[in-house]
């Protein structure tokens, strides 16, 4: 029951596994599938999505919900993207932001049903070629493979309404291999707590090796007035 309680409308578990409603009309796999009520709810595996993973270790703010505006940076084959696609419902949107060419081929064949999601192929150091198309966004989801995920992080803040959330995982073994993780963490969340409030830390060590998974809250109100 306190699990049910973190998790927004869409979110679900069933028979102990955690399940997201099945946007009406978007296709995928048949194995992951499970009708409850007649509901057609996904099976989502903690171990292939950290979002997933972060829910069912706990996490306490869930403000990914729907009709909510989501940037994801280091959207990969779509796979988290989809779930979070279940979540928004039609009346939200999620803009997919991915480097790799290889990948966007899959995220593109999990756009093709999913009108709510935006594929973009860009690296997200590059703010300005995805600008123009952003506006007002609810919640920053950044899942990234790179020594700088903190500056990509804040390059990406000004995206962010007032009041919004950015959900990380924060990838130690990207950022520097030669340390321990625990410092990595430490470093990262310095860093980006000058410009963002820490709101939350969650453990998915039992799933991602190395990961922490983190969230932070943009100011209403500009930390220098």
């Amino acid at each position: 029951m306190e699990n049910e309680k973190r998790t927004a409308p869409a979110i679900k578990y069933i028979g102990g596994y955690l399940a997201t409603k099945k946007l009406k009309g978007s296709s995928g796999d048949r194995k992951e599938e499970v009708i409850e009520n007649g509901v057609v709810y996904r099976l989502w595996n903690p171990y292939n999505s950290k979002l997933s993973a972060a829910i069912i270790s706990g996490l306490k703010n869930m403000h990914i919900r729907e009709g909510s505006k989501v940037l994801y940076l280091g959207a990969a084959n779509g796979t988290t993207c989809s779930h979070i696609s279940d979540i928004i419902g039609p009346e939200g949107v999620i803009y997919c932001v991915e480097i790799s060419e290889r990948s966007m081929r899959d995220l593109l064949q999990v756009c093709e049903t999913r009108p709510n999601m935006i594929p973009i192929l860009s690296d997200a150091r590059n703010t300005d070629s995805y600008a123009a198309e952003l506006s007002g966004i609810d919640i920053i989801y950044q899942d990234v493979s790179a020594r700088d995920q903190a500056e990509i992080l804040l390059a990406n803040k000004e995206f962010l309404k007032p009041g919004g959330y950015a959900y990380v995982a924060i990838k130690s073994q990207s950022i520097d291999v030669s340390k321990d993780p625990r410092d990595i963490y430490k470093e990262f969340i310095s860093k980006v707590s000058k410009e963002m409030e820490l709101i939350e830390t969650i453990d998915i060590n039992r799933y991602d090796k190395m990961h922490l998974f983190v969230i932070f809250r943009k100011p209403i109100k500009s930390p220098n007035k």
